[in-house]
């Protein structure tokens, strides 16, 4: 495992959620104390004197929403502050840092292992994510795999 992966693993673990069933927005703002608002615009987390809020577009499918919130979680875990004053290049950094940290939050590594011989269909529907999502993390796993696998081989 990776340190995404690794940190993923111990924030589940901290929430005492196990499986994918216990993947939910609900269920995991509860246990951080994070308020959840839905509203019309652009999905966010925000902080304000201690506290954070979770503002979530309300018009995307439920499986964007939990795709959306694994990308804030990389910002709730790892990011403070405004990005406003930040170079475009580092915002951009950012983004792209979170996108990654969203397919390892919504479709954790731990869990993945778990399962045999599934498939992006399977996936999508254990994990509550859209197909594409669901393919893509499946390729990144499998990916690694043969990277780990690779590094074992001995070619003397």
């Amino acid at each position: 495992m990776n340190d995404t992966e690794y940190y993923v693993k111990n924030l589940f673990d901290s929430l005492l959620v196990t499986s994918p069933h216990q993947l939910t927005i609900h269920n995991v703002t509860e246990k951080l104390k994070i308020k959840t608002f839905y509203w019309n615009y652009t999905s966010a987390i925000a902080e304000w004197k201690g506290m954070y809020g979770l503002f979530v577009n309300q018009h995307l499918s439920e499986q964007q929403q939990w795709q959306v919130f694994g990308h804030e979680m990389k910002h709730y875990c790892f990011d403070s502050g405004s990005q406003r004053f930040l170079a475009d290049t580092y915002k951009q950094y950012q983004e792209v840092k979170a996108d990654y940290f969203a397919y390892h939050f919504c479709i954790p590594t731990f869990m993945l292992e778990r399962l045999k011989g599934v498939t992006a269909n399977d996936v999508a529907r254990i994990f509550n994510v859209e197909f594409d999502f669901a393919l893509r993390r499946l390729d990144m796993y499998k990916s690694n795999l043969i990277t780990v696998a690779e590094s074992c081989i001995s070619y003397d």
